[in-house]
């Protein structure tokens, strides 16, 4: 198995072209939190020609809802959310400067164009495995919409959180290589 790549935030589209689909990483810095309610709050607030509670350049984004922390921890499980909930109001939050995403699941076309046309990445966190990537979050605060919850804006601080290259900026997609090889598989070859 390849070493995992390091990564620190901010993320610039320098960064984020250099990663390939399948290649594993680790991120250290900031991340910032959000998912659909807040994704449709911020387009809605877009729409009406305000400015945004958060400066999305060079930012990862994290489509998670945490669990509360318990005591002395800053998170309680905090693994990822399917990501195509986002996808209606994905390209355009990534036209506001987000050079990276994690989640899980697959990205619909629309998503993986403008991936490729503001040169982001999509990782994959791994899901199941929210209590070990809690591990990696050494702060936790709410930046925006504090009023939806577990599904407000808020910046991670990581250390070591580990993800997949699942779309790399071109739009290879790592779902689709990884399974190719299976396609054709006969049991009856065995």
């Amino acid at each position: 198995m390849a070493e995992s790549i390091r990564i620190t935030t901010p993320f610039t589209e320098e960064d984020s072209r250099k990663l390939k689909a399948g290649d594993s990483v680790l991120i250290t810095g900031t991340i910032i939190s959000a998912r659909d309610a807040a994704h449709k709050a911020m387009t809605e607030a877009l729409a009406r020609g305000e400015k945004l509670p958060v400066d999305w350049n060079n930012q990862i984004v994290y489509y998670l809802g945490p669990t509360p922390a318990k005591p002395g921890d800053p998170i309680g499980s905090c693994g990822p959310t399917t990501s195509g909930r986002m996808d209606a109001y994905t390209p355009t939050m990534l036209a506001q400067g987000i050079k990276g995403m994690v989640g899980k699941g697959s990205r619909a076309p629309e998503v993986v164009e403008a991936m490729k046309k503001y040169g982001v990445t999509y990782f994959a966190a791994v899901g199941g495995a929210a209590a070990l990537i809690a591990k990696s979050v050494k702060s936790y605060t709410v930046l925006a919409y504090p009023e939806l919850g577990p599904e407000a804006v808020a910046a991670l601080e990581v250390v070591d959180f580990p993800a997949i290259v699942v779309i790399d900026s071109e739009g290879n997609n790592f779902y689709e290589i990884g399974q190719k090889p299976y396609r054709n598989f006969d049991i009856n070859q065995i």
